[in-house]
């Protein structure tokens, strides 16, 4: 096992009508800015929900946050901050508004004029402070009601960038499960997959006697094989989205990552797929991941093979063929979460996907567990996916 740090301040308040218990998270004089998304919140009631646990604090509301938030639209929120004397931030939304927060309470604090270059130089310009900020969780998918990262698209160039910084933990999360019954399916399976596949790059990369963390994530990974299908076919069960809620908290809170490599080039190569071509970004993930397991079978082999026995139940066949049968039964549950999950399903030619490798090429990127996946092996992956 590697040596590691961890650290996660954040407190979670879990389960029905704990909406109404963060009276107590928030200084009784805080002005609060309160974050959504497409406006599901003013008619589902979690808006009421969230005015009336207020109660006389001043609130001023700020939405249409989109999905994979626009640098151009969260930057808007900068003079309603300073004009109203805002000092706390209440993201009520999916990963999305939540990530969109988090750059927003960076960008109040940061003294350059370009917000930008929080994203795009984050190494020349690291977040040095940050408005506190707490969540209402409307959509269990990415992990960032409990963690410290965010990412975010700008519009005018087609990027997408990501930032962390202790800084940007939330100082308290709401995740009642009720909250999600609303959401459209399609919603919901992007959820599934991104949790999945959070904990996939934490996990299939190589042995290094992590056992704990390895046996986590095992069962995490069980745990949304078996609920993602029956949650499309129930959707009304409020147990298995409970259950759906703690898999995408704990895929991505810190602790499965412990001491244990990680691979994230699924992740950089997803997201310039929805940079370029507007995809949603869990569809993008389910599109590279098998294509890239293939691509790098024989580096993953020894977790592949780990992963094919203790979560898919795969014991016959030479390693190779263990790993192989692996990687289908993972395509065939992100086919069945997503359906159809090739490039050219959604008129992504090859000449398209170019733009994706060039861009590895020109920024010297080399992504993967062993740092070997550059824009050489990102056009043998979309080559294959297309």
């Amino acid at each position: 096992m590697e040596n590691f740090v961890l650290y996660n301040p954040v407190r979670i308040l879990f389960g029905k009508g704990q909406t109404a218990n963060i009276d107590g998270q928030l200084p009784k004089d805080a002005r609060v800015l309160v974050t959504y998304g497409g406006g599901s919140i003013l008619r589902n009631g979690v808006l009421n929900e969230v005015r009336t646990a207020l109660g006389t604090r001043h609130v001023v509301l700020f939405g249409g946050i989109e999905p994979n938030p626009h640098y151009e639209t969260l930057i808007k929120a900068l003079p309603v901050i300073e004009r109203e004397g805002i000092n706390f931030l209440l993201a009520v939304g999916g990963g999305s508004v939540i990530d969109g927060t988090k750059f927003i309470a960076a960008a109040a604090c940061f003294p350059g004029e370009d917000k930008w270059d929080l994203i795009r130089h984050r190494e020349e310009h690291p977040v040095q402070a940050a408005l506190p900020l707490g969540t209402v969780l409307t959509i269990s998918a990415t992990g960032s009601e409990m963690n410290s990262a965010a990412v975010v698209s700008k519009a005018e160039t087609q990027e997408k960038f990501g930032l962390h910084s202790d800084l940007l933990f939330p100082q308290f999360s709401v995740v009642d499960p009720a909250h999600t019954l609303s959401l459209p399916m399609r919603q919901v399976a992007n959820g599934v997959v991104d949790a999945f596949v959070h904990v996939v790059e934490q996990y299939l990369t190589f042995p290094v006697g992590a056992m704990v963390q390895d046996e986590f994530a095992e069962g995490l990974l069980r745990t949304l094989v078996d609920i993602g299908p029956r949650i499309m076919a129930d959707p009304s069960d409020v147990d298995l989205r409970a259950n759906l809620a703690m898999a995408a908290m704990l895929a991505l809170n810190g602790l499965i990552g412990c001491g244990v490599p990680s691979d994230w080039a699924t992740h950089r190569i997803g997201h310039e797929i929805t940079a370029l071509f507007g995809l949603d970004h869990a569809l993008t993930l389910a599109i590279v991941l098998p294509h890239l397991l293939r691509d790098q079978q024989v580096y993953k082999r020894g977790k592949l093979v780990q992963c094919g026995e203790r979560v898919f139940g795969i014991t016959a066949g030479s390693p190779e063929e263990r790993a192989n049968a692996a990687i289908a039964r993972i395509e065939q549950f992100l086919q069945q979460m997503m359906g159809a999950i090739r490039l050219r399903d959604y008129g992504i030619t090859l000449d398209d996907a170019s733009e994706i490798w060039r861009r590895f090429e020109v920024r010297n990127w080399h992504q993967g567990e062993r740092g070997n996946i550059d824009g050489k092996a990102v056009q043998r992956i979309l080559t294959a996916a297309l």
